[in-house]
């Protein structure tokens, strides 16, 4: 009797017992046991937007990845967490647009940088402990000390005013992308930021520009950073010297940025940079095409909501599919999320709806092992797919232990909070919840007009039917027909 005592007690606290950490480690190609280097604190760098234009659901697919990361290292392992997520607000792209729309640069990315707030609120992101940009003069000083330091330690040439990296001067160049150094080109350079992949050549740190580029002098001549030594400074000096516990980002940036990254930190430190690399595959488009800016095929967060979607079912779509398989984006697949959310939430206000009964051990015991299933999974590589498999399976337990009259309001708690505990990690329902008290006019009342139209058109009362629809424009809900049925967005 005490130890069911005991479980119902713990059940109702929400206690967790933190599980042991595994993570896939890009630069080892295996799962590795995590824990933090120092002390308790997981320390951990996301590369953010380069802030030319505004992200794209393609970005926040591999930030919503990363944000369930954080609150698994968090509420599952039990880590307390430093992360630090930079922006990219200088570099060739954020030039050439800022001065297509003849807007100072720092004015020009401020605009994308204030978006990204909006789309990470919009999506439950958790806020994380440092938001750098590469232009701050802080940042710029430590690249410089960064550069100074290679060229002290020899891995460095000048060449009509900028600074190069050369990678013939560190034998391990390419370990992270398994580059064949048969195939690099060391003596010869590249000024892009961005090049092809494994066209392994020197790259550049510091860049000379011209009278009408942004420009700063610190210390080795007159010009702005390249792409690749921000990160790394940012990183070095924000979370406290290397070796960090995991650097993180999209899988198109293990080449050439992150592996640039790795040689001027190491090179420059003679340290390891960070022991775990964690990336995020590609999102696709229907037709199997990447999706990205430089193709021009992106929907950003707005364009989903203006569809009728919910935030909350465009971050279940993106955490649905495992971090490290590519995820095709159909609306099809934002029309599953909706649903899956729907049998989510219906099945917490049956709870909330019970009055009476008596308590159940054997409820008790069925929250602990859906609990321990889940953390278990989240903790095995961001096991996603599997952890909601659990909460699924919990919601048709509760289903059937309500119809069935054995779950009794006492046990509503326990259930309750075994969902909030799950939610903490997946970070969607606390979403839809917050998308509800919001509303205008509530959620459920809109379904509901939607389906009384849907049968008033069924039975050729069209009247009745634009009634419904004239009532929900005056209230700020437009409809819009499709053959995949009714969509609705708020003015």
């Amino acid at each position: 009797m005490w130890g069911v005592i005991f479980l119902r007690h713990r059940l109702l606290a929400g206690v967790s017992t933190p599980r042991r950490m595994r993570l896939y480690n890009t630069l080892t190609r295996q799962e590795e046991p995590f824990t933090p280097l120092r002390g308790r604190t997981a320390r951990m760098y996301t590369c953010g937007l380069t802030v030319y234009a505004r992200g794209h659901i393609g970005n926040f697919r591999t930030f919503v990845a990363l944000d369930v990361l954080r609150r698994t290292l968090k509420h599952v392992a039990g880590f307390d967490v430093r992360q630090v997520m930079n922006f990219t607000d200088v570099d060739d792209r954020t030039i050439v647009e800022s001065r297509a729309a003849a807007v100072p640069l720092r004015q020009y990315t401020d605009r994308f940088i204030a978006a990204f707030g909006e789309d990470a609120a919009s999506l439950g992101l958790e806020s994380v402990e440092a938001y750098p940009r590469a232009t701050d003069e802080e940042n710029l000083r430590s690249m410089v000390e960064m550069i100074q330091a290679l060229e002290s330690n020899g891995h460095t040439y000048r060449s009509d005013g900028s600074v190069y990296f050369r990678i013939a001067t560190l034998p391990a160049y390419g370990k992270l992308a398994r580059l064949d150094h048969d195939g690099m080109k060391p003596g010869a350079r590249v000024d892009s930021d961005r090049y092809d992949k494994d066209d392994a050549r020197d790259f550049v740190l510091w860049k000379a520009t011209t009278a009408e580029e942004p420009t700063w002098d610190f210390g080795v001549g007159p010009g702005r950073p390249g792409w690749h030594i921000e990160c790394s400074a940012m990183a070095h000096r924000l979370l406290d010297g290397s070796p960090i516990d995991i650097h993180a980002g999209g899988v198109d940036l293990v080449f050439p940025h992150h592996e640039n990254e790795i040689a001027q930190a190491e090179g420059a430190t003679g340290r390891t940079f960070s022991r775990f690399w964690v990336h995020v595959e590609h999102l696709l488009l229907d037709e199997g095409a990447k999706m990205s800016k430089s193709l021009g095929n992106v929907f950003t967060v707005p364009d989903v909501l203006e569809r009728g979607y919910r935030a909350s079912a465009l971050r279940y779509a993106l955490l649905s599919v495992h971090y490290r398989k590519q995820l095709r984006f159909t609306w099809g697949g934002l029309d599953q999320a909706e649903e899956a959310l729907k049998r989510i939430t219906a099945c917490l206000a049956r709870l909330e709806a019970l009055r009476g009964g008596a308590a159940h051990a054997e409820v008790a015991a069925r929250v602990e092992t859906a609990r321990r299933d889940f953390d278990d999974r989240l903790a095995h590589d961001l096991n996603v797919p599997g952890g909601l498999g659990v909460l699924f399976e919990l919601v048709r337990y509760v289903n059937t232990a309500i119809d069935a009259g054995e779950l009794g309001r006492p046990d509503v708690a326990i259930v309750r909070a075994a969902f909030d505990g799950f939610d903490r990690v997946l970070g969607v329902i606390a979403l839809r919840q917050a998308e509800e008290t919001l509303a205008d006019v509530p959620v459920d009342e809109i379904e509901r007009l939607i389906a009384e139209r849907r049968a008033a058109r069924a039975r050729r009362d069209f009247a009745a039917a634009d009634g419904i629809r004239d009532d929900l424009d005056a209230r700020g809900i437009l409809l819009e027909d499709t053959p995949a049925g009714t969509r609705w967005q708020r003015k």
